[in-house]
């Protein structure tokens, strides 16, 4: 068996991501890779925890301008809720044991989210999707990621996003940006990076619980990611 360098961890899943080449939506082929990425970790021991974004179908900030913040925030924790039974339905076609919980209740369709439950879940083999966020307007998902990532007591948390690290200036605007492989918590603070957001990095800090920030179109990197590989940009 390979040598595992994290054996719990908190995969946060950019939901632009899951939208692939066609920016809205849902993307099967995109789908299918990242859940036989998260099977062969499961496979290998590592228990995992999933936060999923919701931005592929909506954003809160952006797509409800001149609505009420928190009912715009809402929706977006609806959008994630589909995006949580998606990866759901995918891992479960590949025999991976799953269990769906949201931070609000709609106990139709998956448990509500209750730490010690999503605890024995994951000392089972299961794989815990945490869907709508932390329930809380006003708190991005990133937040949300940290949050469940610190109640589980993760290793580490994985934030798989649509660039290969954290950069000094957008690479899509600037060529020239210079990609960092590690960076502390106060410099992502002080330099005002926006790779995740303040009270996500804020979060992180407090629990000391270490970042990797890495690109997902190789679905593949996060198998490297629990493997140890030098990918993406590491805070600590």
């Amino acid at each position: 068996m390979q040598h595992l360098k994290y054996k719990r961890i908190l995969l946060k899943v950019s939901g632009e991501v899951l939208a692939g080449k066609n920016g809205f939506g849902l993307d099967s082929e995109v789908i299918g890779k990242v859940c036989d990425a998260i099977s062969e970790c499961v496979s290998l021991g590592v228990e995992i925890g999933i936060v999923v974004g919701g931005g592929n179908f909506w954003r809160g900030v952006k797509d409800g301008q001149g609505m009420e913040r928190t009912r715009a925030d809402h929706m977006g924790m609806l959008a994630t809720v589909m995006n949580c039974l998606a990866l759901a339905d995918a891992l479960e076609k590949r025999n991976v044991p799953v269990r769906v919980q949201t931070a609000i209740e709609m106990r139709a369709i998956a448990e509500p989210y209750i730490r010690l439950r999503a605890d024995r879940h994951l000392e089972k083999g299961r794989v815990v999707i945490f869907g709508c966020g932390t329930g809380n307007p006003y708190f991005s998902t990133d937040t949300a990621a940290v949050l469940r990532g610190a109640e589980i007591n993760a290793d580490i948390i994985l934030m798989a996003k649509n660039v290969d690290g954290i950069y000094d200036a957008d690479p899509k605007k600037n060529p020239n940006a210079k990609k960092f492989s590690e960076l502390t918590y106060r410099e992502i603070l002080s330099m005002g990076l926006s790779a995740m957001d303040s009270t996500a990095t804020t979060l992180s800090m407090d629990n000391e619980i270490p970042v990797l920030l890495f690109a997902l179109e190789e679905p593949y990197n996060i198998v490297r990611a629990v493997l140890g590989e030098d990918i993406g940009t590491v805070v600590r």
